[in-house]
């Protein structure tokens, strides 16, 4: 990494994984022990939680979502577009791959697997639920873990942060269109008017609210929007458990009737993972573009938006639908399958490098 690549790191995301970070997979399964013991304890209070809704969204998973989206989307320069032209080959193949390619091979893997493998061993009345929660969770290209995804492997960080700015603006108007188109495939009923609900209020909202405190942050000077994005960023992890805790209490009883239901879900995810980011790493190598390009191309098309898609199964199935646990099982193994990857992607590079 050249030598003002760190202080370029530190704009786009974080140098390195914070202890919430490096720890998510643990802290997910304490949420899981939590929610599902509270559940059973409280049933009543959580139901009372259910009902707290507006034009059927959720009013305080509404505001939690906004406290683990907003912090990330801050760290987002949509200024950094105009470097898309210097490395264009990857931003192909990264634009190919998510869009293209990702939604697309969820929904496959989804049918295969939950729709007939695994659908003597599922709740028969949640088997499209699950698979529209994994076509959310596909949906959704990282947005802000892969910039620690990145730093872990060395990739470049202009291209780093110009490819998310990118993905974040095509997301506002894609993601709703190729989620219906998938769904409709998958023969699961399009509720629209939540789906658009859900984009302007998890996207199209969050984005604008974002940019303009990145704006007043940076108006007092690069430290001090450095020491408000290192406050703000335990904010979102924190609103994230919490989200957990309430959708595993209200998960709970499925959770403890099926014990297994979580690992038939982390099946075709991981299939996915490990597919897109060889498929990106491959076309990257194959387009002649460095290696420090093709790993966070690779990476940030294995990792998903999950906070994203967590909000779009709630507001779309509700909190105790077969939706919202799949979007779940895929925060759960994000962190250990995504360090796998960057081993990976970094420990091929002399490889990769025979053939540019």
């Amino acid at each position: 990494m050249s030598a003002q690549s760190p202080s370029v790191t530190d704009k786009a995301g974080s140098a390195a994984m914070s202890v919430f970070e490096r720890y998510l997979t643990l802290w997910v399964f304490v949420c899981i022990v939590i929610g599902v013991a509270l559940g059973q304890a409280l049933p009543g209070a959580f139901q009372a939680i259910g009902r707290m809704e507006l034009a059927q969204v959720n009013l305080p998973v509404g505001l939690l979502i906004w406290v683990m989206i907003i912090p990330m989307l801050v760290r987002i320069d949509f200024g950094a577009l105009h470097q898309v032209r210097d490395h264009w080959r990857g931003i192909g193949v990264t634009l190919f791959v998510n869009w293209a390619v990702k939604p697309f091979s969820m929904a496959l893997l989804g049918w295969i697997f939950v729709r007939h493998v695994f659908a003597p061993y599922l709740p028969a009345d949640q088997i499209y639920s699950y698979i529209a929660g994994l076509i959310l969770l596909a949906a959704a290209p990282c947005t802000a873990m892969v910039f620690v995804w990145s730093r872990l492997s060395d990739g470049d960080p202009y291209f780093t942060l110009s490819q998310v700015a990118l993905n974040d603006l095509i997301m506002i108007f894609a993601f709703a269109p190729i989620v219906a188109l998938l769904l409709g495939i998958a023969s699961i009923t399009v509720p629209w008017d939540t789906l658009v609900t859900s984009v302007v209020l998890y996207i199209v909202i969050p984005v604008i609210l974002a940019q303009l405190w990145r704006r007043h942050l940076l108006a007092k000077g690069e430290t001090h929007f450095q020491r408000a994005l290192a406050k703000i960023g335990p904010y979102s992890v924190a609103a994230l458990l919490l989200t957990l805790v309430l959708l595993f209490a209200f998960q709970g009883e499925a959770i403890l009737r099926q014990p297994l239901i979580i690992a038939m879900l982390a099946l075709p995810i991981l299939i996915q993972v490990f597919f897109n980011s060889a498929l990106a790493y491959w076309l990257n190598r194959a387009a002649g573009e460095k290696h420090n390009i093709a790993c966070p191309s690779a990476l940030i098309c294995a990792s998903n938006f999950f906070e994203l898609a967590v909000a779009a199964a709630i507001s779309l199935f509700g909190f105790n639908s077969g939706a919202a646990l799949a979007t779940v099982v895929g925060v759960l193994i994000e962190v250990p399958v995504m360090l796998v990857v960057v081993r990976v992607v970094s420990s091929t590079r002399t490889w990769y490098e025979r053939g540019v």
